[in-house]
């Protein structure tokens, strides 16, 4: 269902939303770190960044600790740096949070939260959480169980070559009529148009 980046070569785009150019060496310095396998040197540049209220270290922070790389393995500690980044909007922070809550790792198990939260990151355009978001409609947790709109959000991430939203999809559409699933499909175009807002 979720897939947590090996690198977090992505957390450069993120960080061109930081707001001060001060932030940018100290944060590619614990990118390269942490890519090479260095966590203590990306938890030395990191942690001042992530206190400071950089979202992309806070979100890198939260990926330390829930994998325990560099760090003693905490999840309340991931959930806390995880929370941080998210309230700042950021999407990978949303959807691991959100997949922290569904699975009760760090916080009490509440699928209603995690799909609140996977709303937001899947409203950016996060692939990952509009995965989840089908599978959670698919399976009725945390939101009324409704296929269609299970088959809406995994066919908008399958369309952006998420092989496990494809799969996901092709289940759901087997308990669906055909004439449902052009609803789904029909709604998926009319989310896209929309940004994905209010979907």
């Amino acid at each position: 269902m979720r897939n947590l980046p090996a690198t977090l070569c992505l957390t450069l785009a993120i960080f061109l939303f930081s707001p001060t150019e001060g932030w940018s060496a100290d944060f590619q310095k614990g990118v390269a770190a942490y890519n090479s396998g260095d966590y203590a040197t990306a938890l030395r540049e990191w942690t001042p960044l992530a206190e400071q209220g950089n979202a992309s270290a806070q979100y890198n922070l939260g990926v330390m600790y829930e994998k325990g790389r560099g760090v003693p393995q905490d999840d309340k500690t991931a959930v806390k740096w995880y929370r941080l980044a998210a309230e700042q909007g950021l999407p990978p922070a949303q959807s691991n949070l959100g997949w922290m809550y569904n699975e009760g790792k760090g916080v009490s198990q509440n699928h209603k939260t995690a799909v609140k939260w996977w709303r937001l990151a899947a409203e950016q355009g996060d692939v990952d959480s509009q995965n989840n978001l089908g599978n959670a409609y698919g399976r009725g947790q945390g939101v009324i169980q409704d296929n269609v709109y299970a088959d809406m959000w995994l066919n908008i991430a399958a369309s952006s070559g998420d092989k496990d939203a494809v799969k996901n999809r092709d289940i759901v559409a087997g308990w669906m009529t055909r004439t449902r699933i052009e609803d789904a499909q029909k709604l998926a175009r009319e989310c896209v148009k929309k940004n994905y807002k209010g979907c």
